[in-house]
């Protein structure tokens, strides 16, 4: 069998043999992206190989926790692992999220190894117009 090393990959599974997987007391990172899409912010994680049952959401106050766990699949028993850099065990991710959004009303979508949040703006953050009352008298300060 014919493999292309690539000594970076080297260095990085190296790496995490040395701080081991993720536990549930101290997580691995899990990479997300984020964004303003109209009256919403999208927040989406990369969780690949993460079963929907092993994801964990949680809003406290306007802490948002986002935990998964990559367990490993089973095999046959006299199965060989040749090779191994797919890391197992816990992924975890915090975000605070500011005081204009709507933690009530969090939707999650998990699709093809992605989670999505899409988190509405609140009523009171979003722009409105302010009338102006006007005066049917006028006022003069001497001084």
């Amino acid at each position: 069998m014919l493999m292309r090393t690539d000594p970076f990959r080297e260095l990085d599974r190296l790496a995490h043999q040395l701080v081991g997987p993720g536990t549930w007391s101290k997580p691995s990172a899990m990479p997300m992206d984020a964004y303003r899409e109209g009256d919403e912010y999208v927040v989406a994680f990369d969780v690949p190989g993460v079963t929907a049952d092993a994801i964990d959401i949680d809003v406290e106050r306007n802490m948002l926790t986002v935990r998964a766990e990559r367990r490993p699949v089973a095999k046959a028993d006299d199965a060989q692992m040749e090779l191994s850099e797919r890391p197992l065990g816990v992924f975890s991710r915090q975000i605070v999220l500011a005081d204009t959004l709507d933690t009530e009303h969090i939707k999650a979508d998990y699709d093809a190894g992605v989670l999505t949040l899409r988190i509405p703006i609140a009523e009171r953050a979003k722009p409105h117009k302010i009338s102006i009352g006007v005066g049917t008298g006028h006022k003069e300060i001497s001084g």
